[in-house]
């Protein structure tokens, strides 16, 4: 069987488990306090162009999220995210368990427009009964989106003006932040978004590590948040095993070069897939390909590559996923290539 079903089927780099191999019996304090952590901590400030963010090792992805938005947010308040958008649709209600709504909008590609979120925000406050509802307290975006598109830096730069206006925390979801930062063409870099927003992570899962997310506060994090990752059980007590795999990630641009990979490894399959006259359901920049198959033609392919069914596209078509990572090998495509009718 081919794997190409997500960007996390691999375990991890081959220099973090070298370095968790050689680490392995040394004796440090728990909980993030062991010089690794400090180290990692350091090395994404000077990254991120922020000297004094505020930097925590979470376990995960959807434990990122939960935590953050559930700490930045008032009892009253929601978060605003696209109707496509991770924390919408693939978390379980796991921000609802917090105790708020995710508040949709209208999406292009995966992505939210200012100017869509604008007349939101017009029209909530314009209503007289706003006291009754929901609370817009926060906006939530992700990069790349869950459609594998990237915002420009102007469309961040207008979305974080919007989220100024309104006195709005803008917190990006950056669990493939990676494959965003060294697709061709972007202009977002990582000293945009500490810039344009108000809170960040920097994936692990899906780039390279075994485990774990880089959650970034640029300026200053919410009152005990250490706190609260630990109540909300995202917290490690063996923190050093996430602050060495991020230190590793971030030594000699680890995280950019073995990002790099997945964005060749994708292109090449994306130029394949156009010569053997497959139709895409949207063009993406970064490592997931989107395409439209006929069911039937969907299940003979299903008996020799593993994918990602994604969405109905009509009674006849889905659309799937096609997933490069890190650990992809062109040897990998070729192989795909091959058995693709």
């Amino acid at each position: 069987m081919i794997y190409f079903e997500n960007d996390y089927c691999e375990g991890a780099h081959p220099a973090i488990l070298q370095k968790l191999l050689e680490t392995n019996m040394e004796k440090h304090p728990g909980y993030g306090t062991d010089p690794y952590c400090v180290s990692a901590k350091e090395k994404i400030r000077k990254a991120c162009g922020c000297p004094g963010a505020e930097i925590f090792f979470l376990t995960g992805g959807t434990q990122s999220n939960a935590v953050v938005i559930g700490s930045l947010l008032r009892r009253y308040e929601g978060v605003l995210a696209a109707s496509t958008g991770h924390v919408s649709l693939h978390e379980a209600g796991a921000i609802e368990y917090t105790g708020h709504k995710v508040l949709e909008l209208p999406q292009k590609d995966g992505k939210i427009q200012a100017s869509a979120l604008s007349a939101r925000l017009k029209d909530y406050y314009a209503d007289k009964s706003y006291e009754h509802m929901v609370f817009p307290g926060m906006v939530y975006i992700s990069h790349p989106t869950e459609y594998g598109t990237l915002y420009t830096r102007q469309e961040l730069e207008d979305i974080s003006a919007v989220c100024a206006q309104y006195d709005l925390p803008l917190f990006l979801d950056g669990a493939r932040l990676g494959y965003g930062l060294a697709s061709d063409g972007t202009d977002v870099t990582l000293a945009d978004i500490a810039r344009c927003t108000s809170v960040f992570y920097i994936g692990g899962t899906k780039v390279g590590a075994l485990c774990g997310e880089a959650v970034v506060f640029p300026q200053k994090a919410p009152p005990h948040f250490f706190t609260m990752v630990k109540q909300q059980g995202a917290l490690l007590a063996k923190g050093r095993l996430l602050g060495i795999q991020f230190d590793t990630l971030f030594t000699d641009d680890l995280y950019q070069k073995i990002s790099r990979n997945a964005i060749e490894t994708a292109n090449a399959l994306k130029d394949a897939l156009r010569q053997k006259g497959y139709r895409f359901f949207l063009e993406t920049p970064t490592n997931q390909i989107f395409v439209i198959l006929e069911n039937g033609q969907m299940e003979r392919i299903g008996r020799d590559v593993k994918f990602g069914f994604w969405e109905k596209y009509d009674e006849k078509h889905t659309v799937v996923r096609f997933a490069t990572s890190w650990g992809t090998r062109m040897e990998e495509i070729r192989e795909l290539i091959a058995v693709l009718p």
